[in-house]
């Protein structure tokens, strides 16, 4: 009964992966906006800065943006199968917009290990 009980306690501690649908120009907030208004919870929103890692899953692509409170912002089109690290500054606000009717289907999770970053991709030369 304790080993069970400390697994269904530490599990949630290391699942910080959530999975998503968008549909029909659908944007959603991911982070940033407050309790109630964010469709996943960052567990490094209070450190200066921590990573979303962000997988497109499904077969269409979808657009991500990255605003700040100077009203800086920042896109990123995730195409079907890439996997893209965005650096998240505390304050930051992170949304993902779907571009077209169909279902896009997206992963994401945050860390702030940087061990746990995908390698950079190869230079073309």
């Amino acid at each position: 009964m304790k080993r069970l009980l400390f697994l269904l306690l530490f599990i949630p501690i290391v699942s910080f992966s959530q999975t998503f649908e968008l549909t029909n120009g659908q944007s959603m907030c991911m982070i940033g906006k407050g309790v109630g208004q964010d469709a996943t919870i960052n567990p490094y929103a209070n450190e200066e800065f921590s990573y979303a890692l962000i997988e497109n899953i499904g077969t269409f692509k979808f657009n991500i943006r990255v605003e700040s409170i100077d009203e800086e912002r920042r896109e990123f089109i995730i195409k079907p199968k890439d996997i893209v690290v965005v650096k998240l500054y505390r304050n930051n606000i992170l949304y993902f917009d779907s571009l077209t009717i169909e279902k896009a289907e997206a992963k994401i999770k945050y860390t702030i290990n940087e061990n746990e970053l995908p390698p950079p991709p190869n230079s073309v030369k």
